[in-house]
Parts: structure tokens; sequence; C-alpha cells
């Protein structure tokens, strides 16, 4: 069973504190009104329990869970129209809590066009001309085509048995179009075949009858062909990682000649190799052995010996263009981005280096290197290491394994079977939708549509701001459910010093049930669901991530949300105490006209809140009209508080009589003293924030 997010925690356990206030503040209230009050009839009784069941409600925003869910499905909405598909509404909450993203090279950071662009066999180096899948281009040695000679002859066999050891396919549609199915890399040498033009023989001469497949532990895999040129002898054909493959050689292909693999040709295929790597190419190498008579092609686990060294390709894959500002987003943000690769450690640090995500200079770590370290030093190696190289799936687990224990929240990306471990154990699983395993898709929590990196930004830039919108829209119902209890309260204990007690120790309430009722039909819902698609602010990705240990609603909110209540409740009773008789400011007007002025003040304060609440710190009249949903429901809202002043058979409902023009604009002015509160209170926070700097500084 998944572990509840700290936010899903952290609505529990508002949900349980708020249960326990709402009995006390219920059994309080409904008390001293008892104790302070004549009670005349049952009437009077009834209408003291309706009143603490109202203020119960009052006090608990039960529309939490409906808005909190529509909010996080309006989230993951927008973020699958930007490639991002989120499994899980609660990942949304973790995506902008992420403070390490660990991604492959291939095809998130890169553009997965994989192209041969340099081949280097015994006889020398060769260039390939061309970029992408239609095969037009050439192979030029010194600047001429490549057609005849050893070099040719190795080329030949280069090409032709990486194109023998694939499962990838090169089509052309209807309109001419080339496209590959499989793996771009294997693609890449079906090309480089088709530009030396030996495509056609090698599909007449060669019969698989067997396979041997890749697998990141070996970083090769192997085909079993049927040679009809050579009376259907069999060959296996490798295709690997250089140094891999070159350990299992003895030989290699020098023209049509067979030599000796001694340590001057190991040296220099070794050269080559970091030639290619040193240009930011993936490196490929093509080995071969024709087997013995009797040897039995399908002893699959003894067939990859003794090989033929042939020659080593070098692959570019071009970095894409917004990787490398996504990149120094996420650097902004406080985001550590870890590059994890089986690509050659040159390549990795040449690639990471022209990304942002390491200086140049860097060093990598190889998976050779991390299995030699004990848990201490491995620790510390994730810690100051941000490129790895020719890993295996089980370092990848580790590596998360071991950013966790540091405190950092972490997004893992992952293509292939073995990668769902890494992606179950990570905070956030991210698999490509494009290249990715079912297997994979299933273990993770969000899938890339588009493979891009990017998006993986885009994601955290959209869950912050989700995570921004959750805490607003908390604030504005918390703090408005605060002033309705606060008003109450208040107002029954308070009842003699506004005029509100009535002769011979009857109760009157400041409030009815029937409108508490009404304000949180009418200010719990709309303006609340309205805050939750909130533009992002400005700054959602200059701020670091949230520690993991934070609290959604913080000392600092919780002291605002008690403020707010006070103001909102003061300025209530005091409109209330201007219409009545008495009290400490004389009023001519009678109760019901006392209490819907009171009751509209209410609702309008509530209003001003939602402009308040947008932000703890930035003045609401930053971005006023940046959120045309808000201004919808806060007018929607104040005209059906009109409806309830002004219709006469409303007025029999929530007990309330209509209002002039005059008492209309003085509701709304004092309405809007929680604004005029909130922005003094901003203000001084502000300049006070600023003071700190500048001692800091100083």
């Amino acid at each position: 069973m998944q572990a509840p997010t700290p936010l899903q925690k952290e609505v529990a356990r508002i949900g349980r504190m708020l249960g326990i206030a709402v009995l006390i503040i219920a059994v309080v209230v409904m008390g001293t009104i008892l104790l302070m009050s004549e009670l005349r009839s049952a009437a009077d009784v009834i209408a003291v329990l309706l009143l603490g069941v109202a203020l119960a409600v009052a006090a608990v925003p039960e529309g939490l869970p409906a808005i909190l869910s529509v909010v996080l499905a309006l989230g993951v909405q927008r973020m699958a129209k930007h490639n991002a598909i989120v499994k899980d509404l609660s990942s949304v909450e973790t995506l902008g809590s992420t403070s390490v993203i660990c991604t492959d090279k291939t095809g998130t950071l890169t553009r997965a066009e994989m192209t041969i662009e340099r081949i280097m066999t015994a006889s020398g180096g060769t260039h390939v001309t061309g970029v992408g899948y239609a095969p037009h281009g050439q192979i030029e040695h010194q600047g001429a085509r490549l057609e005849t000679g050893p070099l040719h002859a190795e080329h030949i066999v280069v090409l032709s048995g990486g194109s023998l050891a694939s499962n990838a396919a090169l089509r052309q549609d209807a309109d001419g179009a080339w496209e590959i199915h499989g793996d771009p890399t294997e693609a890449a040498f079906l090309v480089a075949e088709r530009k030396l033009g030996v495509t056609e023989r090698r599909e007449r001469r060669f019969e698989r009858i067997g396979e041997i497949p890749f697998t990141s532990e070996r970083k090769m895999m192997s085909s079993i062909e049927l040679d009809h040129e050579h009376d259907d002898q069999v060959v296996v054909i490798t295709k690997g990682a250089p140094d891999v493959l070159l350990g299992r050689c003895t030989r290699a292909r020098v023209g049509m000649e067979l030599v000796e693999l001694d340590g001057a040709l190991r040296a220099k295929i070794l050269a080559d190799v970091d030639t290619l790597s040193d240009a930011a190419l993936r490196t490929l190498a093509v080995a071969y052995r024709p087997l013995s008579p009797g040897e039995d092609p399908q002893a699959t686990a003894s067939l990859e010996r003794d090989l033929v060294f042939v020659g080593t390709v070098g692959i570019i894959d071009p970095p894409r263009e917004e990787a490398a500002l996504a990149i120094a987003e996420a650097r902004r943000a406080g985001i550590r981005v870890i590059m994890i690769t089986g690509d050659h450690p040159r390549t990795a640090i040449r690639i990471a280096a022209d990304l942002g995500i390491v200086a140049a200079g860097a060093q990598a770590l190889t998976g050779i290197q991390l299995d030699s370290l004990d848990d201490t030093a491995f620790a510390e190696a994730v810690r100051t290491t941000s490129v790895y190289a020719r890993v295996a799936p089980a370092h990848k687990l580790r590596i998360v394994d071991a950013l966790q224990a540091d405190g950092n929240i972490v997004a893992m990306t992952g293509d292939g079977v073995n990668d769902a471990p890494a992606l179950k154990s990570a905070d956030i699983g991210i698999a490509m939708g494009m290249t990715g395993t079912e297997v994979t898709k299933e273990a993770a929590k969000m899938i890339l549509a588009d493979d891009n990196f990017a998006t993986i930004i885009q994601a955290v830039r959209e869950g912050r701001g989700i995570f921004d919108n959750i805490r607003k829209f908390l604030r504005y119902l918390l703090s408005s459910n605060m002033g309705e209890v606060l008003t109450v309260f208040l107002g029954v204990v308070g009842a003699g010093v506004i005029g509100l007690a009535a002769p011979g120790g009857a109760v009157v309430l400041p409030l009815l049930a029937t409108q508490i009722l009404w304000l949180n039909l009418i200010t719990d819902s709309w303006p609340a669901l309205a805050m939750g698609v909130d533009p992002p602010d400005d700054d959602v990705m200059a701020r670091k991530p949230r520690p993991s240990g934070e609290r959604v609603i913080d000392a600092r909110m919780w002291s605002g949300v008690l403020q707010i209540g006070a103001v909102v409740a003061v300025v209530t009773l005091l409109t209330i105490d201007m219409y009545l008789p008495g009290g400490l400011i004389e009023g001519t007007h009678d109760l019901a006209s006392a209490r819907t002025a009171g009751f509209t003040v209410l609702v309008f304060a509530h209003l001003f809140n939602c402009f308040n609440a947008r932000s703890e710190t930035i003045s609401a009249f930053v971005h006023l009209f940046a959120n045309p949903w808000l201004w919808g429901a806060v007018a929607l809202s104040a005209l059906l508080q009109v409806a309830v002043v002004n219709l006469a058979f409303l007025n029999l409902a929530f007990g309330t009589v209509p209002l002039t023009l005059d008492q209309w604009l003085v509701c709304a002015a004092m309405g809007s003293v929680v604004l005029w509160f909130n922005e003094l209170r901003k203000l001084v926070g502000r300049v006070l924030g600023r003071r700190d700097d500048v001692s800091v500084l100083n």
C-alpha cells in the first residue's frame, strides 16, 4: 500500500484538529448562550441548537477535499497538455518538492536522432555525411567518396555487421519520408549502410537463425546468421560497447585479412575510441566469429568469445536546445540535475558540460568505480558527482537510495525493463512515453509523452504552482471560517457591548443559522475553487525546493488566519452595532436591518479576503486581474448576496431585509477593511524582511 504524501497527512491532521475544535467551540458557544440568556420557550432552545450545528458547519471547510481533488485534477490535465502524464494526483505535490532529477541522456537530454558520423577501423577513419534517418549522404575518406580498397572492405563488415546485430527497421512511407522502427542506435547502422550502398547484398547473403539479446549487464547483443555465400556457414555477429567487446576479441580484421590482436593493435583501437568519445560521439563496436564445424549455435553462453574485432563507429545524438534552458531553470530553482548513462565517460562529460550540468573538466564515475566503493564512500560520491557513465540499472537504484537517505526528493527517468526498480523506489519515477517499456510505465508515477527533459521542468513548475494554489485556498478557507466562528462567539459574549442584548434576557444572535450556511455555500466553494487555477507566481522557479518535513500550514499561516479572522469578526460586529440602538455606536435601525448589514459585511469581507489570500507577502494589487475565474466567482457570489437581501421570498427564508444604496456602500466599505488591514500587514512584513536582509549583509 502506498504511503500517504505530506499533503495528505497534513489535510488529515487539519481535519482531526478542526473536528475537535468544532466540538469545543460549539459546546462553549451554546453553553455561553444558555448561561447568559433566558430561554423562554422550546423555540429558543431549538434556535441555540441550530446555531451550534451551523457554527460547526461554518468552522469546518467541508468543501476542502472536493476542492483539493478538483484542483489537483485540473493541474494534472494542464500537465498532460505539456506532455507530462501524471498517473497519481498526489504525485503533483511531490513534483513541486523535487530537489534532485536523475535523468538518462539519450532521447531525454538529446534528440534521439542517432546518426553515425565517424567510423574507425584498422586501416583508418572516415566521415559520414548527412544527418537524420534519410539515407542521403556518403562515406568519405580524406575528402573523397570511399569506394574501394581495404578500408572499404572493413567498412562493409562494420556497417553490415551492425545492421545484422539489430532489430530495427528503416522504411520509406507513401510520401517518400524515411522512418525507423525500433531502437534509434541500431537504425543508425541501417542508414549508414545504405549510404555505403551494400544493403541489398547483406539482405541476400545472410539469414538469421538465432539471437542473444542485449542486456544492460552485458552491454552487447549478438545475431546468429547463416552465410549463404559461404555454404551456409553459421556466423555470430556481435555489436556492443567497445571496451566490453574488445575483451572478448582475440583477432582483428585488416582489409580482407585476419591478424592477431596484439597489444599495439589494442592500444590503437582504444585510442580510436577515445578520439570518438572526445568528440562527444557515442561509440559502438562490431565483431564477429565463424563457428567451428560441429559447434552448437544454440549454446549462447559460449558463442561470444574469440571474436574478430572489425571497427568502431561514432554516433552523434545532438543535445536538445530546450534541454540546456531547462537545466539552467532547474539550477535557478535549486534543483540538482544528475545524468546517468550507459555511454562512454568522456561522451557523458562532454554532453553534460555542453548542457550546463557540470563544468568543463569535471569527472564522471563509472559503474565499475561505483562497485568498488563501500556505503560511506558511495554516499559521499553521490553528494558530489553529477555524471555517471557505463552504469547498470542496479547502480541507479543504489544512487536513488543514497540521495533519499540525504533527505532529497528524487525524480528518476528510465525506459528499460530493468529500470523499473529504480523508478519504483524514486519519489517520482518518470517513464519514457515513446521508448519506454510497459513495465517501466507501470512502475512510474509520471510518463513523458515526448521523452523530453524540458517537460520534466515544466511539470515541476506546474507542481509548484499547484501547491502554492493549495496553500492559497487553505489560507482563504481557514481565515474566512475563523471569521464566522469569532463573529458568532464574540457576538454572543459581547452582546451587551454592541447593543445586541434583548429586553428580558432573550436569546439574540448576531447571525442566523441559515445565514451561516448560506455564507459557506457562496464563499467556500467557487472563490476557493477559482483560487486553485491561479497562475503561478513570478518567482515560482526562483525558490529552493520545499523541504519534505515542512508543514503545508505553518505557524506563519496560522498567525495570518487568526489575525484575518479576528478583523472579519470585529468589522462585522461593529457594523451590527452601528445599526442597533445602544452599544458603542448609536444606531437607529431594527435588529433585522442590523443583522442583514452584518451578514452582508461578512460576505463582502470573505470576497475581499480572496485577493488577500493569493499571497502571504505580495500585495493583492499585483497581478490583480491575472485570474478571470476568481473575478467571475466573486461577482457571482456578490450577485447571489444581492438577491438574498433584495428578493422578498429570499428575505423570508434567510431573515434579511432590503438595504438602501447607502447601506450597501457602507457594507462594502466595512467589508474592505480586511483587505486594507492585510495590505498593511504585508507592507510591514516586507519592510522588516528587507531590514533583516540588510542586517545579514552588514
